[in-house]
């Protein structure tokens, strides 16, 4: 998917460099968190001469502001005549590896964004903003424990606090200050005069140094027996950690055949062979769930995504950078982690779109995930029930080491999935409900034999537009060209892109009509619905309104776990990697809600979304039902999804790829235009499609243009947006492009340009 040239040579050379230019250089190559991809030269003064290194921020003057800058080399030799000089360097170590200096470039330039910018989104922003870790004061014996063990009678006759901190002391080999004090009930002075009898020693550490994500005790697990394909997938997986060289590895395993299992026993090898691991999910709300299998078996785990607070993820980042996590696991930021000795990268659910970044740096953390590998000699696992078509091509072709699960755990069968033609419900004339009669009457039986339900529909809110029946006007976002949703309990209309928020109005805006209708509906209107259906159980809605606490996910997983929740009621977030061995029936109120959407891989991420919610039931000692409402029955992707077929659906949809060369066949880069002003837009989206045509030429058919034309949004935050989409038929050709026309596509003041390579959404 990616290409590399000769970078174990290339990291030598970069590392002999900087060590000549360490004794030579009077000047810093400086880059800025800026969108421009090159470096300033500022000068050494002599205070920072000692100081200076390769990987350390510094403060220096540009556009007459003092900002915080990346040093990334150094040289004797500068084409500017008079450079400014640095004002400090902040850090006593280098916050950035070689290696990971090495992939920020590399990020820069495939993603196009500044080489700061790249660098700027490896740090948390706690970390960027505070210049220094926080630190205690810590304490230790600095007598061994026989001798301390020789003078603890006469000093517990003396000073019986004095002994009893060293007692404290002879079982931990480190606390800080404060904590002996109030474990050993002695005062801070007397701690002090110990230091003064040579019995103890103090240091300051960084008050991050420790990873403690959570303070919850996990009961310890042994590794459980493999089956015969988990054992073969393990097998190959710890050979290829073994041979210390780069490898992909695609481990596609159905719903419940145990590819956890397989992450913690090659995880295991890792540690053993002295290296550390990274294991990135995709949704924050598996990272709960994810952490307490792991910390089952492991003890040194850090944990690093956005659910955190900005002291946490510090903490974490301080922690991983001290060398004090074997493990770190989190979402596509945590590919970032500053680990020194990496051994293993883990993508779970490598498919999922939350994988690619929206906003600049626009990587994709499994592609990116690769490159890492490839320049620390590590070994990726790319796990999926239903993997990208991407990774799957790859992995046919040879590219990657291909594993299959095909059986789940315990020779489980995979659920019986029922189709319900939502067509036929509306036909009868009745009263429109968000839930089918077959599916309610399936939630009956599940709920009277003790199982648990999970329900999907992928849309928030009470009503997912308001429209007026006699003129047939939409009520749509004054900023967005995109209609409000309704949200019952806010009593309020929001726009789901700028989160602008207003009244409901009670007459039509158009045309004064007092008969407005509420259409379609969402997870708040079938809460509702539910409640009023069952309302002797207990129900919990998962959806980004309700899971805004801090440690909102892993309560309400929690309770689901325990039994104390009967049915949960969500979006996406509930559709994958969750373990919950009571559900009995999994229902989706709407297949149709990625289905139609005008982008090309609308039919793969249905297909996905609905197997791998699927997947949730029939995972315990009692057998599963799915039941899926739909309006397109007929379509192939809701079709081999109800079958289990994963090689149909992506024969069949590859087939359609390859005839109009899209991923995998081809590559492609999204430019999106936007503008206060929609004829600024217009016209200069033109102006680049016709540039870019006409530069197309030399390189016949394996570069097609498409557009220009309107984004499917036109409108977002008050903003016109139209769109260009660059085909190519590899990745070469698609950046030679790209970097030839890189002057002519940067943007103005008037008309702002996005440039995304590998686009996943069209919209």
């Amino acid at each position: 998917m990616i290409g590399f040239s000769n970078i174990n040579e290339l990291l030598i050379i970069f590392a002999v460099i900087c060590l000549y230019v360490m004794t030579y250089a009077g000047f810093a190559e400086i880059v800025l968190a800026l969108p421009l991809n090159k470096k300033f030269h500022y000068s050494i003064p002599q205070s920072c001469s000692h100081q200076i290194g390769v990987g350390k921020r510094v403060k220096v003057p540009f556009s007459g502001r003092i900002i915080i800058g990346y040093c990334v080399g150094l040289t004797d030799v500068s084409d500017i005549e008079k450079t400014k000089e640095i004002i400090q360097v902040i850090d006593a170590k280098p916050i950035f590896t070689p290696q990971l200096l090495a992939i920020s470039k590399w990020m820069a330039n495939f993603y196009f964004c500044g080489w700061g910018e790249a660098l700027e989104s490896f740090l948390p922003s706690a970390v960027r903003s505070r210049l220094h870790p926080k630190t205690v004061s810590v304490i230790r014996l600095s007598k061994d424990a026989a001798f301390v063990t020789d003078v603890l009678d006469t000093l517990k006759k003396r000073a019986p606090r004095q002994a009893s901190a060293l007692e404290v002391l002879l079982q931990e080999e480190e606390m800080t200050v404060r904590e002996l004090s109030r474990v050993s009930e002695c005062n801070l002075q007397s701690i002090y005069k110990l230091r003064d009898r040579g019995l103890v020693s103090l240091r300051n550490r960084p008050a991050d140094n420790n990873p403690s994500f959570t303070s919850k005790r996990v009961k310890k697990t042994d590794h459980l027996g493999p089956t015969k394909e988990q054992q073969d997938a393990i097998q190959l997986i710890k050979k290829r950690l073994r041979g210390g060289r780069y490898r992909t590895i695609l481990l596609r395993g159905v719903t419940g055949s145990g590819k956890t299992e397989v992450y913690l026993q090659v995880i295991a090898e890792t540690i053993a062979l002295g290296k550390q691991a990274i294991v990135l999910v995709p949704e924050i709300s598996l990272t709960p769930q994810t952490i307490e299998r792991f910390k089952s078996r492991f003890d040194k785990i850090a944990v690093l995504h956005s659910s955190l607070t900005e002291t946490e993820r510090s903490k974490e980042w301080w922690g991983i950078k001290n060398g004090n996590a074997d493990i770190v696991i989190g979402a596509r930021s945590a590919l970032f982690a500053p680990l020194d000795n990496l051994g293993l990268i883990v993508i779970d659910e490598e498919h999922e779109n939350s994988f690619k970044q929206d906003s600049s740096p626009r990587y994709n953390a499994r592609d990116l995930s690769l490159v890492r590998a490839k320049y620390e000699n590590a070994v990726v696992v790319l796990g999926s029930a239903t993997p990208s078509l991407e990774s799957y091509h790859n992995a046919t072709l040879g590219r990657y080491d291909y594993l299959v699960l095909n059986s789940r755990i315990g020779d489980k069968v995979l659920p019986k999935v029922q189709l319900v033609d939502m067509r036929n419900e509306v036909q009868r004339g009745k009263k429109y409900s968000s839930i089918s009669k077959f599916l309610e009457l399936s939630m009956k039986r599940s709920l009277s034999q003790k199982g648990q339900i999970i329900l999907l529909l992928n849309r928030r809110g009470f009503s997912s537009f308001i429209s007026c029946r006699r003129c047939g006007f939409v009520l749509t976002c004054k900023k967005c060209d995109i209609s409000l949703t309704y949200h019952k309990k806010r009593n309020a209309v929001v726009c789901h892109y700028c989160y602008h928020e207003s009244s409901v109005p009670t007459e039509c805006p158009e045309c004064t009509c007092p008969k407005i209708n509420f259409f379609g509906s969402g997870t708040e209107r079938v809460e509702e619905e539910i409640k009023a259906k069952f309302p002797s159980y207990e129900l919990l809605r998962m959806d980004s309104d309700t899971m805004r606490g801090h440690g909102a996910h892993e309560t309400a997983f929690s309770a689901f776990k325990r039994g104390d929740i009967d049915i949960l009621l969500g979006t996406q977030m509930i559709a994958k990697g969750l373990d919950f061995p009571n559900v009995t029936l999994v229902g989706v109120l709407s297949a149709d809600t990625i289905i139609n959407l005008p982008d090309f891989r609308a039919s793969e991420r249905t297909f996905q979304l609905l197997s791998q919610v699927a997947g949730r039931t029939g995972r315990g000692s009692k057998e599963g039902q799915v039941i899926i409402q739909t309006y397109n029955p007929e379509h192939y992707s809701i079709i081999f999804a109800a079958s289990h077929d994963y090689d149909g659906f992506a024969k069949k949809e590859l087939e359609y790829r390859k005839q109009l060369y899209y991923p995998p066949y081809g590559r492609l880069a999204r430019i999106v235009l936007r503008g206060k002003k929609e004829e600024d837009v217009k016209k200069r989206s033109v102006e680049l499609a016709e540039q870019l045509k006409e530069r197309s030429i030399a390189y016949k058919k394996a570069v097609e243009i498409l557009g220009p034309s309107p984004a499917p949004v036109t409108k977002i935050k008050d903003n016109y947006r139209w769109h260009i989409v660059v085909k190519a038929n590899n990745i070469e050709y698609l950046q030679q492009i790209l970097q030839s026309m890189k002057d002519e596509i940067r943007g103005s003041k008037r008309v702002q340009t996005v440039i995304d390579v590998d686009a996943y959404l069209m919209l």
